[in-house]
């Protein structure tokens, strides 16, 4: 959620010139991203794989829930012809029947991880660089604003920001500053993928 704040702020202050978030789409019910998207007045959308399972029970396995529900995900998306799509804190991965709809459409998708490229892919990647930073293993680690692909923080980046570990520093005094450099990151992030768009009017919808 915090993430999404930043992006929030920096829309309504024009650091993130010429936008508009226009959803803020959840998988999880309880996400304060979902209140603070109300607070700023952007529509919400709930989606949740289990619900929709529910919802929908006449697939032959979990891979054909996942797939239908992800091509729902992206008819969801389009629905709001946005140009941009924003992953700040969306942690299912995103399979090709959300993807393949979005190229389709000519609308990017870009993803925050908290590592450099190549480093510390998928989940926990705060707590693995700590731990390898207390093994002797890195120095550095950092943030990265990337393009989304099939394959997992894989996508090309488009903010690189390193950051130096610290001797004596516990792993919640690491993740907090790690936090501040996301924050930084996922505006530039944004702002720079919207530069690279050829629209003049930049609506985003974020998944949180």
């Amino acid at each position: 959620g915090t993430n999404l704040q930043a992006i929030i702020d920096a829309v309504r202050n024009g650091e993130i010139k010429d936008a508009a978030i226009v959803r803020v789409v959840s998988n999880r019910v309880k996400a304060f991203g979902l209140q603070r998207a109300q607070e700023a007045g952007i529509p919400t959308l709930y989606h949740n794989l289990k619900k929709y399972g529910e919802q929908h029970p006449n697939h032959q396995d979990d891979l054909q829930l996942r797939q239908s529900y992800d091509q729902t995900l992206a008819d969801l998306v389009l629905q709001d012809q946005p140009h941009l799509v924003v992953c700040a804190g969306w942690m299912h991965i995103v399979s090709p029947a959300f993807l393949n709809p979005l190229e389709k459409a000519g609308v990017p998708a870009i993803n925050l991880h908290p590592a450099l490229p190549g480093a510390f892919n998928g989940i926990n990647a705060i707590e693995r660089a700590y731990q390898a930073f207390l093994d002797g293993s890195i120095t550095k680690t950092g943030v990265m604003i990337h393009y989304v692909i099939s394959e997992v923080d894989a996508g090309k980046p488009l903010v690189i920001k390193e950051l130096d570990l610290m001797k004596g520093e516990t792993c919640a005094q690491f993740k907090k500053r790690m936090h501040s450099l996301e924050w930084v990151a996922i505006v530039q992030g944004v702002q720079l993928a919207l530069s690279n768009l050829p629209s003049v009017q930049k609506d985003i919808p974020d998944l949180g």
